[in-house]
């Protein structure tokens, strides 16, 4: 297995390779940094003034990739899924790519101090779980794993950047 992580947008290099250690240090395989693009336009919602998740899967999915490979779009625009007012992010299970916007891992939307290292913590979390979609699991009722969902910050700063016991064997065993 190999994880790409592709930029959607303008995100800093310094932010592409610190996600690229963290989850090569949770998945313990190849996790590089792919191109991405930065024309989000088409997935623009006017009256929301968010972009739709699945719009940006459905471009992630055109692009090449290597069999087996999982394929992780990061933007810092801010997403959301109908019926939802927001998501942190989202995977198409069939195809292993997933989108995660770091919009509201920030602090500055909360009027919060910044803070990278929570930031990044946050972002890892959200990648894990994602990719945690891709591998078939669902959501967790452990508080503490990174299935958990997540809708607030609060909850994602609660939960733990790995597996639960319960998700850890099942992850370990399809990876």
């Amino acid at each position: 297995m190999k994880v790409t992580l592709r930029p959607l947008g303008d995100i800093s290099d310094e932010t592409m390779e610190s996600l690229r250690d963290e989850v090569n240090c949770i998945f313990h395989c190849p996790v590089e940094v792919g191109e991405g693009f930065s024309h989000l336009s088409y997935a623009y919602d006017p009256e929301r003034k968010q972009y739709l998740g699945s719009s940006l899967i459905v471009w992630l999915n055109a692009l090449p990739r290597e069999r087996d490979e999982k394929v992780v779009g990061i933007t810092d625009v801010d997403l959301y899924a109908p019926r939802l007012n927001f998501i942190f992010g989202e995977a198409d299970v069939t195809s292993g790519v997933v989108v995660v916007s770091l919009h509201r891992l920030k602090q500055t939307p909360y009027g919060l101090v910044p803070d990278k290292a929570s930031f990044i913590q946050r972002a890892t979390k959200e990648i894990v779980h994602e990719l945690g979609h891709t591998f078939g699991l669902g959501h967790c009722f452990n508080p503490r794993c990174v299935m958990r969902f997540s809708n607030t910050l609060a909850d994602t700063d609660y939960k733990e950047v790995n597996f639960c016991n319960e998700c850890c064997p099942r992850i370990i065993y399809l990876v």
